[in-house]
C-alpha cells in the first residue's frame, strides 16, 4: 500500500516538475527570442536571392530534377535574409536558412539526394546565391512573395542570364556564388539531431522536447560549399548615375531596405 502511494506521489511530483521545467524553459526561450529579435532589428543583414532549378508543379517528388537541357526546367528563386559566410578554409562555406514548407527548400534537398547517388555531380553547383546590390530592393520583395510572383523569372523586369551550369544569375547583383549543399538541410524546429537533446535551465537539464513550439513550423539550415564566383552582367538600360549604388550592398535594417556608407574619419 505504502509503495503504491509512494509511486503515485512520485508520478505527481514528476509531472509538476516537468511542468515547472517546461514553463521556465518556455519563459526564458521567449524572452531570449524577443530580445534577440529587437537586437537584430538594430543590425544590418545582407540580402541575397538563391536561385535553382525546380521540378514543374505537379511533378512526382521521386522524379529527377530537370537539368538545363530539359525543356521542362523551371527556374525558381527565394529571398534570403540570413545569408552569411562561415568559413574560407579548408573549403569556402556559406550558410542560410529557409522557412518551411518551402518549394526552394524541397528542391535543394532533392538536389542533394541526386548528388549523393551520383559521385560525378558532387562538385557540380546546383544553386546560385545572388548577393543583391543597393539598386535591387524591388527584386528582394519580388523573390520573397511567392504568392504574388510564383514564376519571377518570367517577369520582364527581372533581368538574368545563365551560369555555365544553366542556373540563373541576376543581372546587376553585387556578386553571385555558384554553390552546392554539403548535406541535406538541418531542421531548426527539431534539435534532437544534436548530440545532446537537452538544455541547461537554472542548473537543471530540460529535454528540448518540453520547449513550447518544439517540432512545429520553423526553418531549415542549409550549409553550402562555394565552387565558383560568377561574373555578373550589368542591367541593360541602367542609369550611369547609379553606378555607386551598384557597388554597395543591399541591407535589411529596422524592417526597411538600406545600404552602407563610410564612417567619416575623426578630425
Amino acid at each position: 500500500m505504502f509503495s503504491t502511494c509512494f509511486a503515485s506521489a512520485r508520478r505527481c511530483v514528476s509531472r509538476r516538475t516537468q511542468k515547472c521545467h517546461r514553463n521556465l524553459t518556455t519563459s526564458s526561450t521567449e524572452r531570449a527570442r524577443d530580445q534577440l529579435r529587437q537586437l537584430l532589428r538594430e543590425t544590418a543583414q545582407s540580402v541575397a536571392v538563391v536561385t535553382t532549378l525546380v521540378p514543374p508543379e505537379g511533378t512526382d517528388a521521386s522524379a529527377p530534377i530537370p537539368t538545363r537541357s530539359d525543356a521542362q526546367s523551371v527556374y525558381h528563386g527565394a529571398t534570403l535574409s540570413s545569408f552569411t559566410s562561415i568559413a574560407l578554409d579548408p573549403y569556402p562555406l556559406v550558410a542560410f536558412s529557409l522557412r518551411i514548407p518551402s518549394r526552394m527548400a524541397a528542391a535543394l534537398n532533392l538536389h542533394v539526394d541526386r548528388t549523393q547517388a551520383d559521385a560525378k555531380t558532387l562538385n557540380t553547383p546546383h544553386m546560385v546565391i545572388n548577393i543583391l546590390s543597393a539598386l535591387q530592393p524591388e527584386l528582394a520583395v519580388t523573390f520573397s512573395r511567392a504568392d504574388l510572383h510564383p514564376r519571377p523569372f518570367e517577369e520582364s523586369r527581372v533581368q538574368w542570364t545563365k551560369s555555365g551550369d544553366g542556373l540563373p544569375i541576376i543581372s546587376g547583383a553585387l556578386g553571385a556564388l555558384s554553390c552546392a549543399s554539403i548535406s541535406r538541410s538541418l531542421p531548426l524546429g527539431d534539435l534532437c539531431w544534436l548530440p545532446r537533446c537537452s538544455l541547461l535551465q537554472d542548473g537543471e537539464e530540460v529535454d528540448i522536447r518540453q520547449v513550447e513550439g518544439y517540432g512545429g513550423s520553423a526553418s531549415e539550415l542549409f550549409i553550402a560549399r562555394v565552387l565558383r564566383v560568377e561574373h555578373v552582367p550589368q542591367v541593360e538600360g541602367g542609369d550611369g548615375n547609379d553606378e555607386r549604388l551598384r557597388t554597395l550592398p543591399l541591407l535589411y535594417h529596422r524592417r526597411k531596405y538600406a545600404t552602407a556608407s563610410d564612417i567619416p574619419p575623426k578630425s
